[in-house]
Order: C-alpha cells, then structure tokens, then sequence
C-alpha cells in the first residue's frame, strides 16, 4: 500500500500545530490551514474528528521514531550490539525531542494517557524484534524466549525514561548495563 500524501501532509501539519501551540489548544481547523487543505478534507481522513487526528499524529511520531531506532541498530551482530546501540540513541531521541518535551512539561495530563495506551504495543515491537536475536544468541536453561523479549522489552523502555545510576552517554557504562543486568540470566553466555 503506498502512503496517502494528502494524509501524511495533515499528519505534519498537525504536528507543525502541535509544536507551535501545544496538544490542547491544536484544532483541526489549525492543521487544515496549515496543511492547506480543507476542513472536510481532514474529516474525511479523520472521521473522528481532532481526538483521531491527534491520536494518529501520536502514533505517526511513534512510528517515525521507531524507524530511526530501526536504523540505528540495523546490522548489528548480536542482542548485545542491538541494545549497546539502541539504548542511547533512544535516550538521546527522547531527551531531544522538542515537542514531545515541550508537551510533557506543558501538557503532561494530555499525552501520558496516549503514550499508555501506546506502551503496549510498543513492548510487542521491541520484543518482536528481540526474539529472533535471542534465538540466536542462545538463552539461558528454562527461559521462554518470548517471555525473555517480553521481559527485555519492559527494562528497555523504563531504563529509556529513567536510567538511574546509568549514563547511556559513557559506553562502558552501557556495556556493563547490558551484559550484567539485563541479558544477565537471559541468554546463556554474555560475553
């Protein structure tokens, strides 16, 4: 299926919106204009009107994010390698990301509802990508690789939002994170 361009078009320029005034205060009447488009065009893409349309920017975000993710870690060799690379670019994504700051300062009661309700189908697109390199790697005795990816899929985005003692800038530190803390008792030999 290729991408409609008229419906990528008000999904960024929504997102312009978003920007500029926040999650609350965009209409759709904002990302018409800014689309160029009419009303009824952007009803007829949305028919559930601004929360649709502010629901599928959400997700458009999250899924342009995710193939960003996707390129940082394509081609690496092991889970070690995916999760060296994909962790602090992720953090670095999250903290860079200027709407999405600027929303979860100015309008964290909006967006953290959305975020949720995306969280579980975030941690099925993690673990799915995981599980083929943990088949691979080998796991350790008595470990379901699903319940592995599931498992590292949940660490992955709390160490995201909230490292604690962990700086995902140094390497080492992501190094050492990786190899004695999550895939510790996961996979069968970290190395």
């Amino acid at each position: 299926m290729v991408p409609d361009g008229q419906r990528e078009r008000i999904l960024e320029a929504t997102y312009a919106c978003v920007a500029r005034w926040g999650l609350s205060k965009t209409t759709v009447e904002d990302a018409a204009r800014e689309a160029g488009v009419s009303r009824a065009t952007v009803y007829r893409y949305f028919p559930g009107g601004r929360e649709e349309l502010i629901d599928a920017v959400v997700t458009w975000e999250y899924l342009r994010f995710f193939a960003r993710l996707y390129e940082e870690v394509h081609g690496a060799r092991s889970i070690e390698e995916v999760l060296e690379r994909g962790l602090p670019f992720a953090r670095r994504a999250l903290l860079e990301h200027e709407v999405l700051q600027k929303v979860l300062q100015t309008e964290p009661e909006v967006l953290v509802p959305k975020l949720t309700v995306e969280s579980t189908r975030t941690v099925g697109m993690i673990a799915g990508f995981l599980v083929p390199y943990l088949h691979e790697h080998g796991l350790a005795g008595g470990v379901d690789v699903h319940e592995a990816a599931d498992f590292l899929a949940r660490m992955i985005l709390s160490i995201i939002a909230a490292p604690g003692r962990w700086d995902l800038e140094d390497p080492v530190q992501v190094t050492t994170l990786v190899r004695t803390e999550l895939l510790a008792g996961v996979v069968a030999d970290v190395p």
